[in-house]
């Protein structure tokens, strides 16, 4: 009954009309702030070592790394893995479109978080349902997204990761129970986030940097051994992308719809999940993590993304083949759609080392996310719970991480197409719900960006003042510029008289 439901209601969450909401948005955004993703990436990289944690919140590499856990899950291998497999070679272009035009989404969404961002618990909390309220001026829209985001990233979201850490298992000559591999996720994931923002956010910039770097590497030195593949390889990805042969024309569709959906579940850009890890960051300016969480999508996209599908096509475990004159997509026989194909491009250089790196890749990556979920549900949990004590608060946070820890034992024991069904449901709705409210909140975040580049170009550390630009209901920045960044406002007010 519920896995009828989710396929009726996707139908409808996913139809055409999201893609061109996405892609519309983000180059709304993108042109309406002169592309930043591309003007600033040298500002994005240096953001990312500005700063340190205090005892509100985590610093803005750390606040990088969760939304960068977030976004690097297994969409990264076994989505991008799936969208090849139903939308052949060129879905990969549709992801990066989708990255380069949300890097633009990203920068917003993560802004506007930081500029609306409350206390809870003496930590810092925040995202869409906080700027709706707050910068929209719309608090039934507000609680409805905070609603929604409690069920994608506490029992929609958390299927995906944990069941595919269970699949991943399953590759390797070892018996392991998903009863007992969801035990493991369990008792290890409320280790971590029991400890609180401080214990997520440092185990995160320890772990993400790491596991992101080692898949790269492998992903280098398979494409250099291919290195011959690698011409054809693009050929192939840009022809089924732009439907260069009319017998592609019955899959074009899929190759996009694919392509967006599985870019948007991957990146996050748009749906406003990274925006709760980007308001958790102790910043001077909340452009400076809005640059950190755009480049944050270029890494999960442009990078890890593109590794998955580089390494699967340059390997030959997904082709485009002709028979009797018609063009065919096939993987390896015998060879099961997903984290399958990367395992077989592995082991082509390899041999037998594919299942167990793979297994300990998705592991970390569905992990790191289910970390970064914690802290999203409990952003819109605080946000619903508002006006109580922060001891019913920090209780709170206790129910959200045990709710996640049981689903995602649970999700354990799923198969994928219904765990993938679920999550898209909550991505879905939270699109649907983020992405008008970033086009209509566009005038705040230019002139967010407006104030950081132009007491940039005089040659300031930019320090945010709200009344400085018209802003209101940001009353926690006076506080956190007068007792962090005094110094930086003595500096502003000399320059500008």
């Amino acid at each position: 009954m519920l896995d009828n439901f989710a396929n009726w209601l996707n139908g409808y969450l996913w139809a055409p009309a999201l893609v061109y909401l996405a892609i519309a948005v983000g180059l709304i955004l993108s042109i309406s702030l002169k592309f930043p993703q591309f003007r600033l990436i040298k500002d994005m990289v240096h953001q990312l070592t500005k700063g340190s944690g205090s005892d509100s919140g985590v610093s803005s590499f750390q606040g990088f790394c969760m939304a960068l856990g977030g976004r690097v899950g297994t969409g990264n291998i076994a989505g991008v893995a799936s969208a090849i497999a139903a939308g052949g070679p060129g879905a990969v272009l549709w992801m990066w479109v989708i990255a380069l035009v949300g890097a633009g989404s990203a920068f917003s969404e993560s802004a506007l978080a930081q500029v609306y961002k409350t206390k809870a618990a003496g930590e810092y909390r925040g995202g869409p349902a906080y700027y709706i309220e707050k910068g929209l001026k719309c608090k039934p829209l507000a609680i409805i997204f905070a609603l929604a985001t409690i069920l994608a990233m506490t029992i929609t979201g958390p299927t995906v990761q944990a069941n595919a850490i269970a699949t991943a298992f399953k590759g390797i000559n070892i018996d392991v129970s998903p009863m007992v591999v969801g035990i493991v996720v369990f008792v290890l994931f409320l280790a971590v986030t029991l400890g609180g923002l401080k214990r997520i956010g440092t185990f995160a910039s320890y772990v993400v940097p790491v596991m992101s770097g080692i898949y790269l590497i492998l992903a280098v030195v398979i494409l250099v051994v291919n290195a011959s593949n690698i011409g054809p390889m693009f050929a192939l990805i840009f022809k089924c992308a732009f439907n260069m042969e009319a017998a592609f024309g019955g899959v074009f569709g899929t190759c996009v719809m694919m392509g967006v959906k599985r870019g948007i579940y991957s990146n996050e850009a748009g749906w406003g999940s990274g925006a709760h890890a980007a308001a958790t960051a102790e910043v001077s300016h909340p452009a400076k993590q809005g640059l950190a969480q755009s480049f944050s999508v270029y890494v999960d996209t442009l990078l890890v993304c593109t590794a998955t599908a580089l390494m699967i096509l340059s390997t030959g475990c997904y082709n485009v083949t002709t028979a009797d004159g018609v063009s065919v997509f096939e993987g390896l026989a015998g060879v099961e759609a997903g984290p399958g194909f990367v395992q077989a491009a592995i082991d082509g250089l390899l041999p037998g080392f594919g299942a167990p790196f793979i297994t300990v890749a998705m592991f970390f990556f569905a992990f790191t996310t289910l970390l970064s979920f914690a802290v999203y549900a409990d952003a819109n949990v605080q946000y619903i719970l508002s006006t109580t004590s922060d001891k019913a608060k920090k209780y709170a946070y206790i129910g959200v991480c045990i709710v996640i820890a049981v689903l995602a034992l649970f999700a354990s024991m799923k198969d994928m197409t219904t765990a993938w069904n679920y999550a898209d449901v909550g991505v879905g709705l939270m699109c649907w719900l983020n992405l008008p409210v970033l086009a209509i909140m566009a005038p705040k975040s230019i002139k967010i960006l407006k104030d950081y580049e132009e007491q940039k170009k005089k040659g300031l550390d930019p320090v945010f003042v709200p009344e400085d630009i018209g802003f209101d209901n940001c009353e926690l920045w006076n506080e956190i510029v007068e007792e962090k960044y005094a110094d930086l406002l003595e500096a502003k007010r000399k320059i500008e008289g």
